[in-house]
């Protein structure tokens, strides 16, 4: 078949001790792994690489198609790094059944200075799920300084110091790199971010994983890179939904690493189907949140399901969109 076509994508798995088992129950993913705390769907990050799971490519990473094909990637600059093309976002599934620890990110400025020339990590977070009373930590409810953080840290109450925020199933948190967080249990985020692994913890309520030892903290590397001033409890942004005949679209987020759009199918009842086009600016990547579909062109068809992941490169074949599903679609 000629032309580029769309691949489904096997995630890599982690197992850490937050985790809960609704990645297996609720989106079928069918891994031999528990606790299951996050799925990287779209990675080529080698600290969680992202498989090849239909067509020629299957069983070959992403990582490694991508090498031989970088013009899927697109011509926007972020998927340029050091010069070479790279994929510069990462997506994952995170199921909190436990709080995480709480934490920060670098910028990219401190990542490649201090951290190998990493990137540094700014990250969306859409709620697929919450417990009732579920909530998260969004920076500080007053102004602090490096000492007294350390302090309250050593006591075991810097608690008393976050912001914690309710949460509801479809919420939206975009997170820059710098701003001291953690989701809070009974939470499930799809997650998109810079393609980095780069995690500063503050703070991990002296729990001990499975072999008895407390997880490292990065407490001085946090503090140089955290946001320290007060900050005011994040509010919904205004959404607004564009309709045509079987789908309706509504953009999330929109920032310089990248653009997130949800994506609201229903062609049950019309004769014709929602088309997709991409350009030659970017890839695009559709997550499955609800629902299933099938997703087809020219001599191709796949077909989706709740959990899975697309990668669709950038001047894709003409496709077609029929099913009832939700879906993230993320693109730079």
């Amino acid at each position: 078949m000629s032309g580029r076509i769309p691949i489904l994508l096997k995630p890599a798995a982690k197992d850490y001790l937050w985790g809960g088992n609704r990645l297996n129950d609720d989106f079928g993913k069918n891994i031999d792994v528990s606790p299951l705390a996050e799925t990287w769907e779209c990675s080529t990050h080698p600290d969680g690489v992202s498989y090849i799971a239909n067509g020629r490519y299957k069983g070959q990473s992403l990582r490694e198609v991508l090498s031989r094909h970088p013009n899927w990637l697109g011509t926007h600059p972020l998927q340029l790094t050091d010069g070479k093309p790279e994929l510069p976002i990462l997506i994952k599934l995170i199921d909190a059944k436990k709080d995480l620890s709480v934490q920060v990110h670098p910028d990219d400025d401190y990542a490649h200075a201090h951290e190998n020339g990493s990137l540094g990590k700014t990250e969306m977070w859409y709620v697929l799920a919450s417990k009732p009373d579920a909530t998260l930590v969004y920076g500080f409810n007053q102004n602090m300084e490096k000492d007294r953080v350390k302090q309250e840290i050593e006591n075991g109450s810097i608690g008393r110091f976050l912001n914690h925020v309710p949460v509801e199933k479809d919420d939206l948190f975009y997170i820059e790199a710098g701003m001291v967080h953690a989701i809070g249990a009974g939470v499930m985020v799809a997650e998109i971010q810079e393609s980095s692994n780069l995690t500063y913890r503050m703070y991990d309520y002296d729990r001990v994983d499975k072999n008895g030892k407390k997880r490292d903290l990065h407490i001085d590397k946090a503090l140089e890179v955290a946001n320290l001033s007060s900050s005011t409890e994040p509010r919904q942004p205004m959404r607004v939904l564009r309709y045509k005949n079987g789908c309706a679209s509504e953009l999330l987020t929109r920032c310089k690493y990248f653009q997130v759009e949800r994506l609201i199918l229903n062609t049950e009842i019309h004769r014709d189907l929602t088309d997709f086009k991409t350009d030659s600016n970017s890839f695009h990547s559709f997550l499955c949140t609800e629902g299933c579909g099938v997703l087809f062109g020219d001599g191709f068809m796949l077909n989706f399901f709740k959990g899975d992941c697309i990668f669709i490169p950038a001047e894709s074949i003409a496709l077609k969109l029929h099913g009832k599903a939700q879906l993230l679609d993320v693109s730079c």
